[in-house]
């Protein structure tokens, strides 16, 4: 088993920044990648980043230039730094870990708004 715990959520101008930690736990040798998704009201939850074990990482084109996806090994800890946030970049965002299932984080909302 794996427990995935997001933070980092919040409200945020436009062109505003905001960093989001993902801590994972227990059986974390079994994962082989990292990502945060999103899902907006009255959409299908999407790929916002990824990240290997290798250390490989995929952006969203959407988000590229934007926003950057990053881990510490020592803190078990997955990174989605964020910049230039934009309107329709709101809507709540969660952390997944593959391993030999999927395991999903309970979310945590980002909202851009003036």
């Amino acid at each position: 088993q794996v427990q995935v715990v997001e933070s980092g959520g919040g409200l945020v101008q436009p062109g505003g920044s905001l960093r989001l930690s993902c801590a994972v736990s227990g059986s974390i040798f079994t994962i082989v990648a990292m990502g945060w998704y999103r899902q907006a009201p009255g959409k299908e939850r999407e790929l916002v980043a990824d990240i290997t074990s290798g250390g490989s990482t995929n952006l969203a084109d959407s988000v590229k230039g934007r926003f950057t996806i990053s881990r510490d090994n020592a803190k078990n800890t997955v990174y989605l730094q964020m910049n230039s946030l934009k309107p329709e970049d709101t809507a709540v965002y969660y952390c997944h870990a593959r391993a030999l299932r999927s395991y999903w984080g309970q979310g945590t909302q980002v909202t851009v708004s003036s």
